[in-house]
């Protein structure tokens, strides 16, 4: 995972305070079992932005010539396969 639990835990709370002072969302809730879905789905997302690039590089390992990574055209065909599997997802 990209980022620690601490720093998810903490971007729950600047969510779900956001969300509250703009009044996007009603206090139906304990605080904590909002916060716990928000966790939830960030993790969620995490894990199928990992999948992707997992896809991805792998299809980028297939090809016949080797394509350097972080080379120009290994960042260009990265980013045009990373959006197609995101399509795929339903991401976008």
């Amino acid at each position: 995972m990209m980022l620690s639990n601490e720093k998810i835990s903490h971007l729950s709370h600047i969510l779900l305070k956001g969300l509250m002072e703009r009044k996007l969302i009603e206090k139906i809730e304990e605080e904590s079992k909002i916060r716990a879905e928000i966790k939830r789905i960030i993790i969620s997302e995490l894990k199928v932005g990992e999948d992707i690039d997992s896809v991805v590089r792998k299809k980028l390992q297939s090809f016949s010539r080797k394509i350097v990574e972080g080379s120009p055209e290994w960042e260009v065909l990265y980013k045009k396969f990373f959006k197609e599997e995101e399509v795929k997802k339903g991401r976008v």
